[in-house]
């Protein structure tokens, strides 16, 4: 019997194959952290749209949410839920049944404040201003894109530097705002951050 052979490939044991294996460093990847407004939630679970600007934004963002979704760490917060709890029950309920797999954040006193921070520079009208919330709790809790198609309040680059400026000062790094599209075209053109 060649020993040699025998000591280079070892039979293995009958447990072996149950052992499992550490993931080697070079295979372990981060996943960008992604706060769903409540847009995105709203188009991917409507029924087809008649309108064609709507139909377009609803085929983007499924697009995106098919070919994308899994690259990415996803969150949502209560005020995503309590959102799209209004409206129509069964568009509601289908809206729900599709935040329920995601972890949601809570608002802690650290979101408050900033809340209130950003509230004191009036960055939004007063009739946006539920959207801070949003901004606040996503800042807090470090999620890197906030993923909206609300482009009058949060994925407005004028709007958005002033906020960035605001929660840079409270400490805090702001999410990038940004529609399915931006995130489609930046990871479908290799533009991966």
């Amino acid at each position: 019997m060649n020993t040699e052979a025998v000591n280079a490939y070892p039979v293995p044991s009958r447990w072996e194959a149950f052992r499992v294996a550490e993931t080697p460093a070079e295979y372990v990847f981060h996943r960008p952290r992604v706060y769903l407004e409540t847009t995105i939630a709203s188009y991917l679970t409507a029924r087809p749209s008649r309108d064609l600007n709507t139909a377009r934004l609803q085929w983007i963002t499924s697009r995106w949410w098919n070919s994308w979704h899994t690259q990415f760490e996803i969150f949502v917060s209560s005020f995503v839920v309590d959102e799209a709890r209004e409206g129509d029950p069964e568009a509601a309920q289908r809206r729900l049944n599709f935040l329920s797999r995601f972890r949601q954040l809570e608002e802690d006193s650290y979101c408050k404040a900033l809340r209130a921070r950003l509230t004191d520079a009036r960055l939004l009208s007063p009739d946006a201003q539920a959207d801070l919330k949003h901004i606040a709790i996503a800042s807090v809790h470090r999620m890197e894109y906030l993923l909206t198609w609300n482009c009058a309040h949060l994925a407005n680059a004028h709007i958005a530097s002033k906020v960035t400026a605001v929660c840079s000062s409270a400490g805090y790094s702001c999410p990038i705002p940004c529609t399915p599209l931006q995130l489609l075209e930046r990871y479908e053109n290799g533009h991966k951050t």
